[in-house]
């Protein structure tokens, strides 16, 4: 079942990729403006061969890391406070839900007065861009929590850190691991926006370089490099980790 699957899907981007190769020959559209799948293959090994192409990768994965990470703690604090204590609730709660609707993008001014053209500025733009869906993934767990459960690990002796750590955590990790899914996909959104604008090494410095020199291969050949990672990332790290959890806890 898996392998059909997966032959209808590879079958699917081949098809993809023989259409774009017709429509290249056509003469629809000038090559500097729709170039042929040979040519972006053509700009992909170039940038693999100098190098730029994997120390792109490699920054943007650092600073995706070091964004979610904090993203992911804070996240996770901020929500288990609101669900606990309502009037934080009802204070930041309204908040979080205000500054969930702002763009990953519309903060880079900020990042660049308060931390300046460096990884800190970039850092905070992901961090922030992914840190309320974790909050807010993480509230809904908590409050989805039968209160019965609490009751009886309180009157077992739970109390405080150990409260959190054994019943609260382990009880709305199912929502928990959802927060980190849509984290890592604003996250990941948030690294490559802030290096498009800080100009700042990562792939969308690349992308940036591609737009400055008017080479749309490049441009195109790194938001497929993009693209091939988003994909990576999301299946063979959390979806996996979201179907181990949710059969864990029974919902599938």
């Amino acid at each position: 079942m898996k392998k059909n699957i997966l032959a209808k899907k590879i079958g699917f981007y081949i098809v993809i990729v023989v259409v774009w190769q017709i429509i290249s020959i056509s003469n629809v559209w000038p090559s500097n403006i729709f170039p042929s799948p040979y040519e972006v293959g053509e700009d992909l090994v170039y940038t693999a061969s100098d190098g730029s192409l994997f120390y792109g990768i490699g920054t943007s994965m650092m600073r995706l890391l070091a964004g979610l990470a904090i993203a992911i703690g804070g996240g996770i604090v901020l929500g288990i406070f609101m669900a606990r204590v309502e009037i934080v609730n009802q204070t930041i709660g309204s908040l979080v839900l205000g500054l969930q609707s702002i763009p990953s993008v519309a903060w880079v001014p900020l990042g660049i007065l308060w931390y300046g053209f460096n990884d800190a500025g970039i850092i905070f733009v992901t961090a922030i861009g992914a840190i309320f869906a974790v909050t807010i993934n993480t509230y809904t767990g908590v409050k989805n929590i039968n209160p019965h459960f609490i009751e009886a690990a309180r009157n077992m002796g739970a109390s405080g850190t150990k409260l959190v750590t054994s019943v609260l955590i382990p009880a709305a990790f199912p929502y928990m691991i959802s927060g980190f899914k849509q984290g890592w996909a604003f996250a990941w959104r948030g690294v490559i926006g802030a290096e498009l604008l800080f100009s700042y090494l990562g792939l969308g410095y690349l992308l940036n370089v591609g737009r400055q020199l008017t080479d749309v291969s490049q441009v195109i050949a790194i938001m497929l490099v993009i693209m091939i990672i988003g994909v990576v990332i999301d299946g063979v790290i959390f979806k996996r980790l979201e179907d181990k959890v949710m059969s864990r806890w029974g919902l599938r």
